[in-house]
Formats: C-alpha cells, sequence, structure tokens
C-alpha cells in the first residue's frame, strides 16, 4: 500500500469511527433522555425516542452505521439505566433494526415506500423481538401481549418524525 493510499484508509477509517461514535451517543442520548416510562407490562416498559436518530444514521450512514449505532447506543443505555437484564436482547433487537433500516435506505435515491417499508419491518422486529425476550425472561407467553402497545407507540412515533425530516435531510446534504 503506497503512502497516500494508507493515508486515505486510515482517514477513512477515522471517519467511519467518528460517524459511529457519534450515532452512538445520540440513539444512548435520545434513549436515556427523551423517554416516557409506562406503568404497564410487567416490567413497567419505557417509550422513548431514541430510534429517531438510530433510524436516521441507518438511513444515512448505512446498514453497518445503523446496526452499530442501535446495538451499541440502545445496549449501553439498557446496562446504565437499570435494564440490565435486557441488554443482551436489545444489543440484537436494536442492532438487527438498525441493519434493515439502513439495508433499505441507505440509497440516497430511495424512494418514500422504501422509507416506509423499513419502518413496517422495523415495527415487526421490535414487537416480535421484545415478545421473544419477555417470553423467555419471564417464563410464559402471556406477559410480553402487555407491552405490544408500548413497542407500537415507540416505533409509530419514532417512524413519524422519520418519515417527516428525511427527505428533507437528504435535500440537505446534496449541497454539501
Amino acid at each position: 500500500m503506497s503512502g497516500s493510499s494508507a493515508g486515505a484508509h486510515t482517514a477513512a477509517h477515522a471517519k467511519t469511527a467518528a460517524v459511529n461514535g457519534i450515532s452512538i451517543a445520540l440513539v444512548f442520548l435520545a434513549t436515556a433522555f427523551i423517554n416516557i416510562r409506562l406503568p404497564i407490562a410487567a416490567n413497567g416498559g419505557l417509550i422513548h425516542l431514541g430510534n429517531v436518530p438510530l433510524f436516521l444514521a441507518a438511513a444515512i450512514f448505512g446498514k453497518r452505521t445503523g446496526a452499530v449505532c442501535g446495538a451499541f447506543g440502545m445496549g449501553l443505555f439498557d446496562l446504565l439505566s437499570g435494564w440490565t437484564l435486557w441488554a443482551p436482547f436489545t444489543f440484537v433487537i436494536a442492532g438487527l433494526i438498525g441493519y434493515t433500516v439502513g439495508r433499505l435506505t441507505e440509497d440516497p435515491a430511495a424512494s418514500y415506500s422504501r422509507y416506509v417499508l423499513a419502518m413496517i419491518l422495523a415495527l415487526i422486529i421490535k414487537v416480535a423481538g421484545y415478545y421473544i425476550a419477555e417470553a423467555v425472561i419471564y417464563g410464559n407467553l402471556a406477559a410480553p401481549l402487555a407491552s405490544i402497545p408500548g413497542n407500537v407507540i415507540q416505533i409509530g412515533v419514532a417512524s413519524a418524525v422519520f418519515l417527516i425530516v428525511i427527505k428533507p435531510i437528504r435535500a440537505g446534504l446534496k449541497a454539501f
């Protein structure tokens, strides 16, 4: 590898690390500080806006950043906020959501219908993933049903925000 290509390679890795680090931080902060605890379900439940920066990072920077910031941003929240038991499940579920959204929307020319499909799949992954997680944690199949409305609200609100802002953000990025 020549000196200039090694420098470009190092710069690309540094940019990726910076983007991933900032994305993880934004997902963590939005999850930690923009949330409402629900007085439902066996463990209460939590509605947060951490999915908004997750969806945006996945769409703008791609499936890898989406997976990384979802897994680490939300997983870190669980570890540091008393939801420790949930961290391994969240790591997988949020990582899969980020990957899926990024996979469908990382192309700057992605159609609005692809964005909507990505949100539908994020909802399915969230509901199914946490249903399975709660079934494992609580040892029964009925308890997880109480968490479905909160998960739907959480993804629904984040999807609405995402679908409103993604096209203007994409248009603004074209200017750079």
